[in-house]
């Protein structure tokens, strides 16, 4: 198990366990997180699951794809350098304690 520290528009920071090999967004639903829509399920063809990577934790991350960028061009919230979409983010035993923010608002 790995951790991962949500944060909500709020500042709430509410911490869950994620399975190694599931995605960002996969752990997102299976705790309830309702800022990730993930209207797509994972498949990266909407931005529904997007989220800012705390910048302490962006070293530990594979930079995100062509067609991830591409995808986050259309996000309803600001994209920023830190923006990723939590679909592309598998957890792994190096990325145990990544925080993520969550946007204003995914549509």
């Amino acid at each position: 198990m790995a951790k991962i520290t949500f944060v909500r528009r709020t500042g709430q920071q509410e911490t869950v366990d994620a399975e190694m090999g599931t995605s960002v967004m996969e752990a997102a639903l299976d705790n309830d997180i309702d800022e990730i829509v993930a209207e797509c399920g994972g498949s990266m063809s909407c931005a529904t699951c997007h989220v800012y990577v705390d910048d302490k934790d962006l070293g530990r991350l594979a930079p995100p794809s062509d067609t991830e960028t591409a995808m986050l061009e259309g996000a309803a919230a600001p994209v920023k350098p830190s923006s990723r979409l939590s679909c592309q983010l598998t957890m792994t035993a190096g990325l145990d304690g990544i925080t993520v923010f969550l946007p204003e608002e995914q549509y």
